[in-house]
């Protein structure tokens, strides 16, 4: 969730791209600098393709009608190639390894990119097929772009200050009402 996160609300109508500049996808990954090379440069544009296309399934599973980031959506035909294909980049193996007990290990024999991106498509299809599966949740506050797994049977909102946005403009049609 914190990688389709990358994109969300500015809370003015607007969004926020955490991975729209070389340097902002440099932060996410945890570099102190952006070596400005070409492959890194590639490496965010299909991380930018990967995240569009789990926020089309997601989209898919939790029914979000039309949203501010719309104009960023694929077909979730498209979305569910694009998520398995990058997936498959990075065949793994699990080995048991025994040094202070049994301990699970991946073996993978593609490259850190790669590496990198299947592990992304994983996780998501493994949130999109998981047990949490039935608590991905759009968020419905005004302008908000969010999902999120429900953490209990009252949560309606991804964050505190969207349910509080959403009652202020509640409050407000009422008063012009």
């Amino acid at each position: 969730m914190d990688f389709v996160g990358t994109l969300h609300g500015d809370g003015r109508g607007g969004l926020v791209d955490e991975l729209g500049t070389p340097e902002g996808f440099a932060a996410w990954l945890g570099q102190r600098a952006w070596p400005g090379q070409r492959d890194d440069e590639e490496l965010r544009l299909r991380a930018l393709e990967l995240r569009a296309a789990v926020r089309a399934l997601l989209a898919r599973v939790t029914g979000a009608g039309e949203r501010l980031d719309a104009p960023l959506a694929v077909p979730w035909e498209r979305a569910l190639d694009v998520v398995n294909r990058t997936a498959a980049l990075a065949p793994r193996v699990a080995r048991l390894e025994w040094a202070d007990g049994p301990r699970l290990v991946h073996l993978s024999g593609a490259g850190a990119r790669d590496r990198l991106l299947a592990d992304l498509a994983t996780g998501a299809i493994e949130l999109l097929a998981g047990r949490e599966a039935a608590e991905l949740r759009a968020c419905p506050a005004p302008r908000c772009v969010r999902y999120f797994v429900r953490s209990h049977p009252q949560q309606v909102w991804c964050l505190p200050s969207c349910g509080n946005r959403a009652r202020v403009s509640r409050h407000h049609r009422r008063k012009r009402a």
